[in-house]
């Protein structure tokens, strides 16, 4: 019986490959783009492996914490990693691995013992690990090399805040002010921390003199906020809103507008105007997570389940800030 033999023949109407590359542009043009995106993945690679900036490189593309320690760690023994190296690999490690991101800052402030960068870094690790006397430590020093830097007193500042000592904050700002009357961000810092202090003729001072320097819808908000502070939340509506009129697109004014709202009462208009703040700047949670916080509150659960669904879907990585502001009962 003879054998027979099957032959596979092409569909009529499919062209080879190479021929479908050539006669069509689509086709051509997302190869292109496929071919580019790979070799732009493969710049890492291809560096020499003695350069501290590949590891960077390597790092900066995960967010897995053990990977990052394990390209990163090895660094504060590398000859050739600058100081600047050090500390934004510090900063990679920041979250996850305090204890190493400790390491490196300290090699970096070996090898530049008059950075006061570094200083500000190794004060942020300490009080990440609540380590007070290493804090005051690094503050200490950053003042000492930079004496004329407000950025030392600034953190002080923040640190105090933080901690709810709202006196001692002022005062560290006020350092900062000194050192740099003229920037006006220290000048708003400066004037919210004596407003939470309670000095609220020293803030309006303080604003008075950023006149000119500050956008007028900046400066009304902060108004707002030094007559919410003291009480007087009804005038803090009445600036709040003059602020989103005077710059609509200010997401800050709407922010602030509907925590003013919400504590006269005013509760519809008070979601309303935080919608519209989330709206003005998507990239945050933050008007959301006030939103879910005042329905709950005002015991407006389903609004406030709405409102958790949309914080999860839009903001996966920040969970831990869900679970503070939006804790469903």
């Amino acid at each position: 019986m003879a054998r027979t033999e099957s032959v596979e023949h092409p569909h009529p109407k499919e062209k080879p490959f190479l021929e479908r590359l050539r006669t069509d542009s689509r086709l051509r043009q997302m190869v292109g783009v496929c071919g580019a995106a790979f070799l732009i993945h493969l710049i890492p690679l291809a560096l020499p492996r003695n350069m501290p900036e590949q590891e960077l490189a390597m790092a900066r593309a995960t967010r897995v914490v053990e990977f990052r320690v394990e390209v990163l760690l090895p660094l504060k023994e590398h000859s050739k990693a600058t100081a600047a190296q050090l500390r934004e690999a510090a900063e990679l490690l920041f979250d996850g691995a305090p204890v190493e991101a400790r390491e490196l800052a300290l090699e970096a402030e070996r090898r530049e013992p008059s950075s006061v960068e570094t200083q500000l870094l190794l004060a942020r690790l300490c009080e990440q690990q609540r380590m007070e006397r290493c804090v005051r430590g690094a503050l200490e020093k950053a003042n000492q090399v930079a004496p004329g830097d407000p950025r030392p007193d600034v953190l002080r500042a923040e640190l105090q805040e933080k901690v709810g000592d709202a006196a001692g904050a002022a005062l560290a700002m006020s350092h900062a002010y000194e050192k740099a009357p003229a920037d006006p961000l220290t000048g708003l810092r400066y004037a919210r921390l004596l407003s939470l202090a309670r000095r609220p003729e020293e803030a309006q001072s303080v604003l008075t003199a950023l006149q000119g320097r500050v956008p007028r819808a900046r400066l009304l908000v902060e108004e707002g906020l030094v007559k919410g502070a003291n009480g007087r939340d009804t005038e803090a509506v009445a600036l709040l809103k003059r602020a989103t009129e005077e710059d609509p697109r200010l997401s800050l004014a709407y922010f602030e507008l509907g925590k003013a709202l919400y504590r006269v009462g005013e509760l519809d208009a008070a979601q309303e105007a935080l919608r519209q703040a989330d709206r003005l700047d998507l990239g945050s949670p933050k008007s959301l997570a006030a939103l879910c916080a005042m329905q709950l509150q005002s015991k407006r659960f389903d609004d406030a389940r709405l409102t958790r669904m949309d914080l999860e879907r839009r903001f996966s990585d920040r969970m831990e800030l869900i679970r503070q502001s939006c804790s469903l009962p």
